[in-house]
């Protein structure tokens, strides 16, 4: 985990370790079930500004918390796993990325990435944040030696309209081709015709780092999940390979993106 999410957490634990309060009994003092006080002090629950404001409450703290969330900036806005995931995101050799519902974040446009996030699970100060953080990584690839990223998308990624959007999608897909033509990025398409396959499970990423050490992750509506432990590392992997056979070459797939972006032309 991150060191700043580490300090966080930290003088939480520190915090209620020094009342002598079991997880409960803190959680209803702050209004909040013990369960969830566990999720927020494991890194499984972001702490929000709501939660932080309970705490300085309750225990006089002078908005203590409140200010270190504030200054420490966006922990409410992204939950822990994302925040651990980004640093190794940054440190990566090797990224290996298949989506299954959307085109991978560090290949998304501004428009397509505010379109994710559409339907009223955020507000507009969390969607500002989320876009400019989902941009700002997207820095790595642009750097004097970006890490080797290579994604699959399944083709109804890209055939999947985003209603009242005229343009966004050929604009996407257009985006799309041209990081594709750049040696350090591969994008593969799984066409249509490819029927039932294992990545219909859901989507994931598997980074290499430097010294050769793999960790991913892979989430669904419910739960996303952080994934180091060896041999489910290796179970990705194997997936990967297997979903990546079923993927047009390189060529072949740029080629058909370009066929998409022409369909959502006028």
């Amino acid at each position: 985990m991150g060191t700043v999410t580490n300090y966080v957490l930290e003088e939480l634990r520190l915090l209620r370790a020094e009342t002598g309060l079991s997880q409960d009994d803190f959680g209803r003092g702050i209004g909040y079930s013990g369960s969830h006080v566990s999720s927020v002090e494991t890194g499984g629950r972001p702490p929000t500004k709501e939660y932080m404001r309970a705490v300085d409450n309750h225990l006089r703290t002078g908005e203590r918390f409140q200010r270190m969330l504030e200054r420490l900036g966006r922990l409410d806005a992204e939950p822990a796993w994302l925040r651990e995931w980004i640093e190794f995101e940054r440190e990566a050799t090797t990224l290996r990325w298949f989506e299954l519902a959307y085109v991978p974040g560090l290949l998304q446009t501004e428009r397509y990435a505010r379109a994710t996030l559409a339907g009223g699970r955020f507000d507009a100060e969390d969607v500002d944040r989320i876009v400019a953080s989902r941009l700002e990584r997207q820095a790595i690839l642009h750097r004097p030696h970006p890490p080797q990223l290579i994604a699959v998308l399944d083709e109804a990624v890209l055939r999947r309209p985003v209603l009242d959007q005229p343009g966004l999608m050929a604009q996407q897909c257009e985006h799309l081709v041209e990081l594709a033509t750049q040696e350090h990025i591969q994008v593969h398409v799984v066409p249509v015709d490819a029927g039932m396959y294992l990545g219909l499970a859901g989507q994931f990423i598997i980074a290499e780092m430097p010294d050769g050490e793999r960790v991913a992750h892979a989430d669904n509506q419910l739960i996303a999940q952080f994934v180091d432990a060896s041999t489910d590392v290796a179970k990705l992997a194997k997936t990967w390979e297997i979903v990546r056979n079923e993927a047009l070459p390189r060529r072949p797939s740029i080629e058909l993106i370009k066929e998409v972006a022409k369909s959502w032309t006028p």
